[in-house]
């Protein structure tokens, strides 16, 4: 009642979902599920009830929202929002495959979701990019729908139950061994991997093949083609961990760099922008050169996805227009701690000379300390910033552990101060590299029309 149903928009086991709109003054379009009662079965209704029950008492951007339901003697009508831009399997295969910068803002917003059912115990248990819904195609936003397999389920609890789908569903689901929550992560891993190479780890062409895939020990390699961040390799192939004791947590996933949770586009980035920007002004006008830089950077790293989400175009030239400013600033403070880091390394000279005249006797500190130089010389290069990083965080490891079991003396204050220098200059190399592998690079600013300055203003030159 209150509704005229047009198009069909797809069918599935025990339902047919077609767009509609509210006779209304409204006209309000929305989809319909309609579910037939002589197709339900126990199972069916439970799947069901499970799904009124849960998406009933859900609101969040990034989930199909369920508005009501009705029933008559033949069928039971859900009335969902509407997602005008069909699902995640046809956005990818339209394009064959995904930009890394497209496919981390779909992971973010799906990691929402994720992070927002995970709060209530909620496992969805048949995630794949059919079920994953875009708001548009102008302006594609995820909506995870579909939840007739969820289930509210503690991260202990353990189930025999298929559910889902063989090309999505984690190994230790298809081998029914005991299962719990972290079968969604390992589907996560799958449509990641599908986004970025187009097609799932394990394609086949028989449901055998897929099963001897699915139940093999072979560690999932991902292909060379197209290149991905190091992050992104590194979230992949923990999500593609057959050994769920051993697969990332949910924990890890949702603060993993490549999603980036933190700063992930939303009505909160542009405040905490503003926040960080009057703590990095006030460090900057009592003279503490690094702190500001820090403060700055952190803080144009929140404008970025306050830009994304600001509709308002007075209001975005507005946002760019300081952004402009606060790069100009962080540019000059950037050339100043660079060249302060720099000086205090070279004014360890000698120091560092002795120390390694009193590490003749010991092979280990010797070759620490070998690692450090290499890192400084490392980072004379062009583009050579991530790579003496490494080499810093190398080092530094083991210098701690040699300064921990060091005996008071000359050779300990010495190996003190270097630590110092080298964690230092190491810290500063991480901001850097962090804002230059964050969303001041590529399309992301292109489409935002900032300038070259913008994009390298938080780099190391």
């Amino acid at each position: 009642d209150g509704f005229i149903l047009t198009e069909r928009l797809g069918s599935g086991t025990y339902a047919t979902v077609y767009k509609a709109y509210a006779k209304k003054d409204t006209r309000e379009v929305v989809a319909i599920k309609c579910v037939a009662k002589k197709s339900l079965n126990k199972a069916s209704v439970e799947n069901l009830l499970t799904e009124i029950e849960i998406l009933k008492g859900i609101r969040h951007p990034h989930i199909v929202q369920l508005k009501d339901f009705q029933w008559d003697s033949d069928n039971i009508y859900l009335i969902m929002e509407f997602c005008a831009g069909g699902d995640l399997s046809r956005f990818i295969h339209t394009r064959r495959i995904l930009p890394e910068k497209v496919a981390r803002v779909f992971m973010q917003q799906l990691a929402s979701a994720l992070q927002f059912l995970h709060e209530r115990n909620i496992s969805h248990l048949d995630l794949k990019p059919q079920n994953i819904l875009l708001s548009s195609l102008e302006k594609p936003h995820l909506k995870l729908a579909d939840f007739g397999f969820a289930q509210h389920m503690s991260p202990w609890d353990e189930k025999h139950v298929l559910r889902g789908s063989p090309l999505y569903m984690a190994p230790e689901m298809v081998c029914q061994r005991q299962y719990d929550a972290r079968v969604d992560l390992w589907s996560v891993g799958v449509i990641l991997y599908e986004a970025l190479f187009g097609q799932p780890p394990f394609a086949s062409r028989s449901f055998l093949e897929l099963e001897e895939k699915i139940r093999s020990n072979r560690v999932i390699e991902l292909p060379l083609r197209p290149p991905l961040s190091r992050d992104c390799r590194d979230l992949l192939q923990r999500l593609l961990e057959r050994d769920p004791s051993r697969r990332i947590s949910f924990q890890d996933f949702f603060a993993h760099p490549w999603v980036d949770l933190e700063h992930m586009p939303s009505g909160e980035s542009l405040a905490r922008a503003s926040a960080l920007v009057v703590e990095a002004v006030k460090k900057d006008q009592e003279g503490d050169a690094a702190t500001a830089l820090s403060l700055y950077c952190k803080a144009l790293d929140f404008f970025v996805p306050a830009l994304h989400y600001e509709v308002d175009a007075q209001r975005k030239e507005a946002i760019k227009a300081k952004v402009g400013q606060y790069v100009s600033r962080a540019e000059e403070l950037k050339a100043i701690v660079s060249s302060s880091n720099k000086a205090l390394l070279r004014q360890g000279t000698s120091a560092r000379d002795l120390l390694r005249e009193m590490a003749r006797d010991k092979p280990r500190l010797l070759a620490a300390l070998e690692v450090a130089s290499a890192a400084m010389a490392k980072e004379e290069e062009a583009n050579g910033e991530q790579d003496a990083l490494d080499l810093y965080q190398h080092s530094l490891g083991e210098l701690l552990l040699l300064l921990a079991a060091e005996p008071p003396g000359r050779r300990r204050e010495l190996l003190h101060t270097e630590v110092q220098n080298l964690m230092a200059r190491a810290e500063y190399l991480k901001e850097q590299v962090k804002m230059r592998e964050s969303r001041w690079e590529g399309e992301t600013l292109d489409k935002e029309g900032l300038s070259e300055s913008v994009r390298s203003s938080c780099t190391l030159q």
